[in-house]
């Protein structure tokens, strides 16, 4: 499609929208620097003299900066004169300067290169020797000044250069605006090299910087025409769209045409028709109600080549000559041939051949009359550029004959000076060759007087210089104490915050150990209820069991006493008492039975081992993991190994939540080869286990283990949490029951 030959923003508004705003923007504030460092200068001077050339160098740099207003505009030529005079008269270095950085920046404008390049040059030979911070920030005003003009030579590797050592100087320096601003600048040098990629990288950098308005607005432009380059036509939009909110003054409307434009580009390049038209109409009402001549044209060219793009030839034809019209009255010839072009083209498809010959023909003519316009322009080129180079030379002449002058005219006055002393002193020889036999009193009388006025002149000097000592004491004093005038409430409220910030941290640790003390205490009543609960179940244990072997063992154990001793007086068969023995063995075996846990019995060991984990964490807040593997083969263990592995993981759990203020507890049971092997793993304080005191809690898990045949292996320290690994011999551990 056609539409992308009518995107508005090309490389070259775009340099003019991130580097030669930008860059008067920088320059701007560094003559004000100049201007500011002049007044502190000035301030505690007590030379009339200095004081007058102080004055004449503040009045150049205030004049400097008002030129600098002018360029880019319609009276730029004024900012031309300014300078150049500037430049013709002043002897001092700072306004030298700016003014080569003023028509630097002039000449970059009007895309003379080469000028623009002789004075960004000489800026930077005023520049060189110097290396206090102000310098650097004009260095690299000026080196954009060279990448500018390089890159309207279309060198663009040199333009890269330049701009990477602004890039390099503002890093050094720590100025984020100046780095950004240049990488910007960077960015649009690689956009016309089509790497566009790279490009895209710079500028997403760049808008990390939104403290400047104008720095984003140019951002944005740069990233809405890579996306189009890239027919991405949906990023570039969003881009576009944004910049909309940039536009607050009447001043800044032309740019809103453009913009409003490039909107209705993108929505027929997407191939939506009716919102490019809706952007198109907004861009040719704001131009033609503001007067943008141009920009009003493109709307209405853009309008044309949407209907030619949807086939209504007709309407595209009448606003093809609509704008042909205003091409004529305007004198736009290079629109003129574009839109002869697309009526030819239009002739064309609709087989008016007689038609489009006549567009033809009338194309030809304009770019006849374009090159010989041209021509006429390039002689005018060269002729401004040979007056240009004319005028500085002369400058250069100028330049030289004054500083000769200055030194004739110092010559002339020493030999004058000179000439009366010689004067003088034959004068007095002769006097005192004449007056050798008068009264040597009258000579006394001289030396005296003499004498006199010289120590009344010293005392006069003297008077001055202290006055000049107080008066600087005085600025110092009034200085010093303002400052400590705004420093102290500043200090008394840090001081302030500070003390705040003391008491508030003494508060938070309060509250974090009562919190503290809380978990403890609510964990230890856990700890003692769960106990509690303990010992009441192996109590009430203990009362069946008592009474069971009471009731039922005893009993049978009486009966078989009492047949024995009737088997030795009656001689009653043994077979009786056989079957008494079985029958008490039967009772002790059910109540062996009957003491293990009924979970046991019914659930699944390795389910029970993790039920009773996730208890545990819940109470306690304790993260708790648990694996098994095989848990089949570990499920179908003796119930005697079973129970003693609970008992000891109840055990080592207890250990932990009572002293290793763990968080986390890891428990593995693994079976191979005959071998249980238990791992329980915490991530508590630790402890020694060379001084560890064997309590109650560990002898219990050894003399379990000793019963199933197991050992035990300990791994920790302070600091690191703890490790208890367990192996038990399950072929070992068979408990074989009696028939």
């Amino acid at each position: 499609m056609g539409a992308k030959n009518y995107l508005l923003l090309s490389t070259g508004e775009r340099n003019f929208y991130s580097m030669n705003i930008l860059l008067r923007k920088t320059i701007l504030i560094s003559l004000l620097c100049f201007k500011t460092l002049l007044y502190a200068q000035t301030y505690g001077e007590m030379s009339l003299k200095r004081t007058d050339k102080l004055n004449t160098q503040k009045a150049e740099l205030l004049q400097l900066e008002k030129a600098y207003t002018y360029l880019d505009t319609s009276e730029d030529a004024k900012a031309y004169n300014i300078s150049h005079r500037i430049l013709k008269n002043s002897v001092y270095e700072s306004s030298r300067i700016a003014a080569n950085i003023v028509l630097g920046v002039y000449f970059n404008d009007k895309n003379i290169a080469d000028s623009a390049l002789f004075y960004g040059n000489r800026s930077l030979a005023l520049l060189e020797p110097k290396t206090d911070t102000l310098a650097m920030l004009k260095k690299t005003e000026v080196y954009n000044i060279i990448a500018n003009a390089y890159g309207d030579k279309s060198l663009l590797e040199k333009s890269k250069k330049w701009h990477l050592r602004g890039i390099e100087l503002s890093k050094k320096y720590h100025d984020k605006a100046e780095y950004y601003r240049k990488l910007n600048n960077l960015a649009s040098v690689y956009m016309r090299q089509q790497d566009f990629n790279f490009a895209l990288q710079l500028l997403e950098e760049c808008l990390a910087y939104d403290k400047d308005p104008e720095f984003i607005f140019s951002c944005y432009i740069n990233l809405a025409s890579i996306y189009s380059y890239k027919n991405d036509y949906e990023k570039s939009l969003i881009y576009l769209k944004k910049t909309l909110s940039f536009f607050r003054n009447a001043k800044e409307l032309r740019k809103k045409v453009i913009i409003l434009q490039n909107i209705g580009v993108q929505y027929h390049l997407l191939k939506q028709p009716d919102s490019a038209k809706q952007y198109y109409i907004r861009a040719y009402k704001l131009g033609k109600e503001k007067q943008y001549h141009r920009p009003t044209l493109d709307a209405i060219n853009n309008l044309a080549l949407l209907n030619k793009d949807n086939k209504n030839y007709a309407e595209a034809t009448a606003a093809y000559e609509k704008a042909l019209l205003m091409c004529e009255e305007l004198g736009y010839l290079d629109k003129q041939i574009t839109i002869y072009q697309e009526l030819k083209n239009i002739a064309e498809i609709q087989a008016n051949y007689k038609a489009s010959l006549a567009y033809f023909e009338k194309e030809i003519a304009i770019k006849d009359s374009i090159q010989k316009l041209q021509r006429d322009k390039e002689i005018q080129e060269l002729e401004v550029k040979f007056k240009t180079a004319q005028k500085e030379k002369e400058i250069e002449f100028l330049q030289i004959e004054n500083k000769n002058k200055q030194l004739t005219v110092a010559n002339q006055t020493e030999a004058i000076k000179n000439l009366k002393l010689q004067q003088e002193l034959e004068k007095k020889n002769n006097e005192i060759a004449q007056k050798e036999n008068q009264n040597k009193i009258l000579a006394f009388q001289r030396v005296s007087e003499q004498r006199e006025s010289q120590i009344n002149l010293l005392k006069k000097d003297q008077q001055l210089k202290q006055a000049s000592i107080i008066r600087e004491k005085g600025i110092k004093n009034t200085i010093l104490y303002s400052f400590l005038i705004i420093m102290i409430p500043i200090i008394g409220l840090l001081v302030m915050y500070y003390q705040k910030l003391q008491t508030q941290h003494k508060l938070n640790a309060q509250q974090e150990e009562i919190n503290t003390q809380r978990i403890k205490s609510i964990i230890k009543d856990q700890e003692l209820e769960i106990i509690k609960a303990s010992v009441e179940g192996q109590d009430m244990e203990r009362k069946r069991i008592a009474q069971e072997l009471h009731d039922s063992i005893g009993g049978n154990l009486a009966a078989i006493k009492l047949q024995l001793s009737h088997f030795v007086k009656e001689e009653q068969s043994l077979q009786d008492i056989n079957l008494q023995i079985d029958d008490t063995y039967q009772q002790v075996r059910n109540i062996s039975h009957t003491l293990i846990p009924k979970k046991f019995r019914n659930n699944d060991f390795c389910d029970i081992i993790e039920e009773y984990l996730i208890k545990i964490g819940n109470a306690s807040n304790l993260e708790t993991n648990f694996q098994a593997y095989p848990r089949k083969a570990i499920n179908q263990l003796t119930e005697q190994i079973q129970i003693e592995v609970f008992k000891i993981v109840q055990e080592l759990l207890t250990n932990t939540i009572k002293h290793a203020q763990a968080k986390t507890v890891d428990v593995q049971l693994n079976y191979r080869d005959e071998q249980l092997n238990l791992i329980f793993e915490d991530d508590g304080i630790g402890f020694d286990p060379e001084t560890i005191n064997q309590g109650l809690g560990l002898l219990s898990i050894k003399n379990r283990l000793s019963s199933i045949h197991g050992t035990l292996q300990m791994d920790s320290s302070k600091g690191r949490g703890s490790l208890i690994n367990i192996d038990i011999n399950t072929t070992k551990s068979i408990v074989h029951e009696k028939v």
